[in-house]
């Protein structure tokens, strides 16, 4: 019995994380086009709808381009934390359109969908 329950127990969370996962895939972020932006700070938080995952960056935009982005707050699993480098990658290419850090992939789109929303 006490098999059976762990069995169970292991099938439920799979479905759970892989019927997420599935459901997240179309998260996107779009960068809103610099040129249109002011020098300034801008504050943007995202929540992973149905989930505790939750981000709040400030971007600092000089001269149209994204130099600095601090996140104020990741809320994430402690595997999720890997996600924060994706700022330098954002920074680094002036796009959203970048990779996701492997294995902190809702992690990685609660962040870009952070600087998106500081942004608009």
């Amino acid at each position: 019995m006490k098999r059976f329950i762990i069995v169970t127990a292991f099938i439920a969370t799979l479905l759970i994380i892989f019927g997420c996962a599935s459901s997240f895939s179309d998260i996107n972020a779009t960068l809103p086009d610099l040129n249109n932006i002011e020098n300034g700070v801008y504050r943007g938080a995202y929540t992973l709808p149905g989930s505790p995952l939750r981000a709040v960056v400030d971007v600092t935009v000089q001269n149209h381009f994204m130099t600095v982005i601090k996140l104020i707050e990741h809320e994430c699993s402690p595997i999720g934390k890997k996600a924060e480098s994706i700022v330098e990658r954002i920074i680094r290419n002036q796009s959203l359109d970048v990779d996701v850090v492997s294995g902190a992939t809702l992690s990685s789109k609660t962040i870009l969908k952070a600087v998106e929303n500081a942004l608009q």
